[in-house]
């Protein structure tokens, strides 16, 4: 359930900042995927944070953690000549 409520009042704040903003919901495709885009690397703060405050290299977990979890898992180059036709 609270899953479920914390979805509700995320929605209900963004919502009011749409408001606020003057754009109407649902948002023209544009808004509404840069929003998407903005929530994805907005998840990766906090762990990025915390990976800075306990001395590792955040640079590293942006490249992976933080980018497959943003763009999903990226194909793997097979070819091995760094993807180049």
């Amino acid at each position: 359930m609270k899953p479920y409520l914390i979805s509700l009042g995320a929605g209900l704040l963004i919502g009011v900042i749409y408001s606020l903003l003057g754009v109407r919901s649902p948002a023209p495709p544009m808004i509404a995927l840069l929003g998407l885009l903005g929530i994805l690397i907005g998840e990766q703060v906090v762990p990025a944070a915390r990976h800075l405050f306990a001395g590792r290299e955040v640079g590293t977990f942006l490249r992976n953690e933080g980018a497959e979890h943003v763009l999903g898992k990226l194909p793997d180059n097979k070819r091995g000549d760094g993807g180049a036709a």
